[in-house]
């Protein structure tokens, strides 16, 4: 296989549900994807819908060598079910001295083994997603990231106390420990908030801070 230019290539080790659903997107984000899965027949559903995809013990470090995985600079363990094949294949991939490594894990153990290997990003696709969606469900949130360190982004509809104030005369951050960092008019795109920005009814926010203050302001009315 020739070498292609490291920054556009991302490898993927195991093609199941998780494996494939990033592959895929990548694909359609523009970015190339060596696909490796040791399943001949999970292989072959997506070898036509892939820059590559090879049958090979990902396990195997020496296997992956000759598939030159250690000359590119990114590669995402997706096996999460098989947790020995998981911590076997990041374990190659580290051996391999990969610049960027992501893997999934299913648990708080498994992404604690993963990240004392020596792998640099774990996530956790289905808590993440859990932690998600119950934001979503309990409050009037639109939307809802969360980063380290417990800082989260909100999307969400502002409390009747900031209607027709600017952000200014709000006292936002005083009060409720958050910084509005977009607004969204009816029927317009969203705008930068700055201190003159004056929130009316029907707007759509975006604020960041603390997990539970960004909680707390979605709650306020």
């Amino acid at each position: 296989m020739a070498r292609k230019p490291s920054s556009d290539v991302v490898v993927v080790l195991g093609l199941g549900r998780f494996g494939k659903s990033l592959a895929l997107e990548l694909m359609d984000q523009g970015v190339e994807v060596l696909g490796v899965d040791s399943d001949e027949a999970v292989v072959q559903r997506v070898a036509d819908r892939l820059t590559h995809a090879v049958v090979a013990d990902t396990t195997d470090e020496e296997s992956l060598r000759q598939l030159s995985v250690h000359e590119y600079d990114r590669a995402v363990v997706g096996i999460g079910s098989n947790l020995e094949a998981s911590l076997l294949t990041a374990s190659a991939l580290v051996n391999l001295s990969m610049s960027t490594i992501w893997a999934k894990a299913l648990s708080n153990a498994h992404a604690k083994i993963l990240s004392q290997i020596g792998v640099h990003h774990v996530v956790r696709p289905e808590h993440d997603m859990g932690k998600r969606v119950a934001h979503l469900v309990r409050g009037r949130m639109m939307d809802y990231i969360e980063f380290d360190d417990g800082y989260a982004m909100a999307k969400t509809s502002p409390p009747a106390s900031l209607i027709g104030k600017t952000l200014g005369e709000s006292g936002i951050r005083t009060k409720h420990r958050v910084t509005v960092v977009a607004v969204k008019r009816l029927g317009e795109g969203f705008t930068y908030a700055t201190a003159d920005t004056v929130i009316g009814a029907g707007d759509t926010v975006i604020v960041s801070g603390q997990v539970r203050d960004t909680e707390k302001f979605s709650e306020s009315t």
